[in-house]
């Protein structure tokens, strides 16, 4: 294996906090701006109404604004899109492309994520039908049986935690799965459905040390405001559980 960072320690994902994603809006590049400035670390474009032309002008401004700030960039669901404009990275759902063909598309250097909604997902990407449960407290994830080989990512979301209009139909899956995809994981594990600043103490206290936000960022008058209010719960309630720090899996 080689010695080169990947992605994720080029980028530092296991440190970075909070993920912004986002559809198109009238106002995206100011939006993202503001968001960055409060806070977010992350932000993922995730638009699905668009055709590649349109999109792929969008997703280039929100590109630049991200560069500027030294923010990873990521497409939803078009790895090949992702790789024509050069975007940081990728994520893929359960029905998207696979992790495998999104990394050939998009090489090893770029940024792979996929969403997990249920243990047997979990397995399917770690390659591990291990039991147990709970937010690691520095330990090692479970082997993988032999022959099984971790899906080819960076990092998985885990959620929604809640249902919400933003997966309609799709039911939450408790902030136990949250314990048992931070205890499995490899990689760093970020959570999604409902994040806001009062849920993050229960998700924290469940394990989890990285947020999606949707709704309290894209519904908000003030959006600057609302990441720096959403920032401050996180990095408080990680302070008050100095533990939950990244492990060897990076998370």
């Amino acid at each position: 294996m080689s010695g080169a960072p990947g992605p994720s320690d080029r980028w530092d994902l296991a440190g970075r906090r909070l993920y912004l994603c986002t559809p198109d809006r009238a106002d995206l590049q100011s939006f993202v701006a503001a968001c960055i400035a409060g806070g977010v670390d992350v932000v993922q474009l995730r638009e699905k109404h668009l055709p590649d032309e349109p999109l792929a002008e969008r997703a280039r401004l929100v590109q630049r604004v991200c560069a500027d700030r030294n923010v990873p960039f990521i497409l939803n669901d078009n790895p090949e899109l992702a790789a024509a404009i050069d975007a940081d990275g990728v994520h893929v759902g359960q029905d998207d492309a696979s992790p495998a063909r999104a990394r050939e598309v998009m090489g090893d250097g770029a940024i792979i994520g996929l969403s997990t909604h249920s243990p047997g997902q979990l397995d399917a990407a770690t390659g591990t039908g291990a039991t147990g449960s709970g937010p690691r407290r520095g330990g090692s994830p479970a082997p993988s049986p032999a022959g099984a080989a971790p899906a080819p990512v960076d990092y998985i979301s885990a959620g929604p935690v809640v249902a919400t209009p933003t997966k309609p139909g799709r039911p939450g899956t408790g902030l136990g799965y949250v314990s048992l995809a931070v205890g499995r994981a490899p990689w760093p594990v970020w959570v999604t459905g409902g994040v806001d600043p009062t849920t993050v103490v229960a998700m924290i206290a469940a394990g989890a040390t990285h947020f999606v936000a949707v709704r309290w960022l894209t519904e908000s008058a003030d959006p600057g405001a609302n990441a720096r209010a959403l920032r401050h719960a996180i990095d408080r309630g990680l302070d008050r559980w100095p533990d939950q720090g990244p492990g060897p899996g990076g998370d």
